[in-house]
């Protein structure tokens, strides 16, 4: 299957030059959220936590836009400005992904796009 770029509504507009989504060889790639409001394209306010149940809404609802789960979802990647936050973030994450839960990475960055404490990215499968 050729790449594709589906239509994904629940996905913030990206904030450079990127496909939300995209599609190729039974894979679906999403590219790294951060906690904007797909309504309004705005961050929200609040602590890593409150930033974190906005992604991962986010994710859902680009999961539910391509007829996919959560159990579809194969690999994440989350990336935190602050590791300090790990255990909040995988609090929340947990709420989220079911069991089993995928594989995935967690790393500390010096600093995400527009500022926010946690980005978070998948890999799902068809």
């Amino acid at each position: 299957m050729p790449k594709q770029v589906p239509n994904v509504p629940s996905a913030p507009a990206p904030v450079g030059p990127y496909s939300a989504v995209t599609e190729a060889n039974g894979f679906v790639f999403v590219s790294g959220q951060i906690p904007l409001d797909p309504s309004t394209n705005q961050l929200v306010e609040g602590d890593v936590v409150i930033e974190a149940e906005r992604v991962l809404d986010n994710l859902t609802g680009v999961l539910t836009d391509l007829d996919l789960t959560w159990a579809d979802v194969v690999k994440t990647t989350i990336f935190l400005v602050d590791m300090g936050d790990f255990p909040r973030v995988n609090e929340v994450y947990g709420r989220y992904v079911g069991d089993p839960a995928p594989a995935r990475a967690t790393v500390e960055v010096s600093g995400l796009p527009k500022g926010v404490q946690v980005e978070i990215e998948l890999i799902a499968a068809r």
